[in-house]
């Protein structure tokens, strides 16, 4: 099969790693590029963008952007994985907790935050994977991170089971928040449930099971309902170009972009089309010389 660039949007099931949906789609669509926009906890179901050919340059622009979470935290027991996959470290007492308690302690998790990363993540130390030395049973020093958490809701309180709507930028561990929050209130807790609702322009709504994303590709139906490359960039201005522009931005020149009709800010970003509507080339503007550098020029290809 020739090469085929779009996204399809699967419902990643619990049990499964995002690694296991992405050779699963490559082994069975034959496609050579194939990537994810941003990893899902095995326990955790729910959207995984997964990238075909051309549009696998886009998943960086998934990874960073906002994703939305639903998930559970468990007080009373506190896991050395942060979530109910994990050993069992401690078992507190929770019967204190009030709602008014838990939601005072969340106001700590909103906003601009530091966060250390569990030892079972795919984090770095030293060149290894932090869930390989902890599997080993080392613990290292971590450092703690700026993480972005723009809304934390509570959407249930069954004791001791608290329901978490969570939207955030890149690098936010769920699971962290919960382990976290439990540490605060002195009781210990885990994530015992999380499902991403949507990353970026993907919403869990218009997602395949992987069992529908399986069937797809085996009869060949895949491609209907591919995403073009360009949907992960929507956030972004637009602009159409020449062809004398094309030309330029396809041998790696700057343009000038009047048609963007307002000042542009240093390093911002926008879509190149073509006359005839074909999506171009991701275009980064440079104040001082107010030109358009071409940043990833795309090469035609279906669908």
């Amino acid at each position: 099969m020739s090469a085929i660039s779009g996204i399809l949007n699967v419902n990643k099931p619990p049990g499964a790693t995002s690694m296991d949906v992405v050779r699963l789609a490559k082994r069975l669509t034959k496609q050579g590029h194939v990537g994810h926009g941003g990893t899902l906890d095995p326990q955790a179901s729910g959207v995984l963008p997964v990238c075909f050919g051309q549009a696998t340059r886009t998943m960086d622009f998934l990874i960073n952007g906002t994703k939305l979470y639903r998930g559970e935290v468990t007080f009373g027991v506190a896991t050395d994985t942060y979530d109910s996959t994990g050993k069992v470290l401690e078992e507190r007492d929770w019967s204190g907790l009030t709602l008014d308690r838990v939601r005072q302690a969340l106001e700590g998790f909103r906003g601009m935050i530091p966060q250390v990363p569990p030892m079972f993540s795919a984090r770095k130390h030293e060149g290894q994977r932090l869930y390989q030395l902890a599997r080993m049973g080392r613990e290292v020093p971590r450092l703690a991170r700026r993480v972005q958490v723009y809304r934390l809701e509570i959407t249930s309180w069954e004791p001791p089971r608290l329901g978490l709507e969570v939207e955030c930028g890149r690098g936010v561990y769920i699971r962290a928040i919960a382990h976290d929050l439990g540490q605060v209130l002195g009781c210990g807790a885990h994530l015992s449930s999380l499902s991403r609702m949507r990353n970026g322009p993907f919403s869990l709504e218009e997602s395949l099971s992987l069992q529908e994303a399986t069937e797809t590709f085996r009869d060949g139906s895949w491609l209907t309902f591919l995403y073009p490359s360009d949907t992960a960039l929507l956030n972004l201005s637009a602009a159409v170009v020449s062809e004398r522009a094309e030309a330029y931005i396809r041998t790696g020149q700057a343009i000038p972009l009047p048609s963007i009709g307002r000042a542009a800010v240093h390093e911002e970003r926008c879509r190149a089309y073509t006359a005839d509507g074909r999506f171009l080339a991701l275009l980064r503007f440079h104040r001082a010389r107010r030109l358009w550098h071409p940043e990833t020029v795309f090469i035609d290809s279906k669908p």
